[in-house]
């Protein structure tokens, strides 16, 4: 909101080992110039959060921020009607943006507005940080209007999970022309190791895309009869993250 208060949160307290996780991941992203030195009133903290593999993640805690932050009424795409439109579908690819967020640029009167503290200083941001609430739905623009004529045509767009589908391996070819044409249009890069091209059947937003149909992906399935009573809030958004694929 444009008469919110700026907040300014103190750093975290964190050990030496995690302090030194904090130092390369602030030294990589000025390396990138996806950050900057700030001299902003505004200070979110950093946290770690565990990712699946037991390395940590470096993120920045913008609760306080989106508090305070208009949010943008752009709609998410519909899953169910997402993979209605793959029912048909022989041929399927998806695309991994590298660093989705990061390739979208931060205006620059926003930019002090995304400064995290460390006990390194304080940075901000030059390219659009995960964690802020209008981030989904700025990507999920940014998309559409790059993909605009082949959206649901030949390809589908879940904010950065990009879905190309064809009858026949011949036309999946030239939609993928197509598709690779707009991103560089665009000047969006891909991450090529987590691309997969013209498979017959592959994982897609929770389900199991055949040439036969969709199904409930099993792994997913299993994991929700594995999950164990929940006993904290937390806990609860837990399985309900889980099962969002499927409400």
């Amino acid at each position: 909101a444009p008469d919110a208060q700026a907040h300014n949160s103190p750093p975290f307290r964190y050990a030496p080992a995690r302090k030194q996780i904090i130092e390369e991941n602030l030294k990589d992203m000025l390396d990138q110039g996806i950050i900057s030195p700030s001299a902003s009133s505004w200070a979110s903290p950093v946290i770690l959060a565990p990712k699946k593999d037991g390395t940590l993640r470096f993120c920045v805690d913008y609760r306080k921020l989106n508090s305070v932050t208009i949010r943008d009424s752009y709609p998410i795409p519909r899953i169910d009607d997402t993979l209605d439109s793959l029912q048909e579908a022989k041929f399927v690819s998806t695309l991994d943006l590298r660093s989705g967020y990061w390739q979208v640029e931060m205006d620059k009167n926003s930019r002090e507005k995304t400064a995290f503290v460390t006990h390194k200083g304080l940075f901000e941001f030059n390219v659009m940080p995960f964690g802020l609430t209008n981030a989904p739905a700025t990507f999920q623009r940014l998309m559409d209007i790059v993909l605009a004529g082949l959206k649901w045509q030949c390809c589908l767009v879940y904010i950065d999970d990009v879905v190309i589908f064809s009858p026949t391996f011949e036309q999946h070819i030239k939609d993928l022309e197509k598709v690779f044409q707009a991103l560089q249009s665009a000047n969006l890069t891909l991450k090529a190791s987590k691309c997969q091209f013209c498979r017959r059947e592959m994982r897609y937003l929770g389900h199991i895309i055949t040439q036969n149909g969709i199904k409930p992906d099993p792994d997913l399935i299993k994991s929700v009869k594995n999950f164990l009573q929940p006993k904290k809030i937390k806990d609860v958004q837990s399985f309900l993250g889980l099962t969002g694929y499927y409400r």
